[in-house]
């Protein structure tokens, strides 16, 4: 079970770095595939931004996230 979590939340790190450099790249932010990853991705980056909104155009959100991922990875020694 703990390899089954260990391998979610490290799939969620991978998705979560590929959004943000998605978003910096037009062409890849109006693809399918990345619309798809910003469906996936809002459950979690939606209350961030809630907490801390965009500044001067700049997204923190999926950086608290990775945050977030990496203590739950120290906490859960995955």
């Amino acid at each position: 079970m703990r390899g089954l979590f260990s391998l979610l939340v490290n799939l969620l790190i991978i998705l979560v770095i590929l959004h943000a450099i998605g978003s910096w790249i037009p062409a890849v932010r109006e693809s399918k595939f990345y619309e798809s990853l910003d469906r996936l991705l809002s459950p979690f980056l939606d209350p961030i931004r809630k907490l801390i909104p965009p500044y001067n155009g700049l997204d923190f959100s999926p950086a608290v996230l990775l945050f977030i991922l990496y203590l739950v990875k120290i906490a859960f020694k995955l």
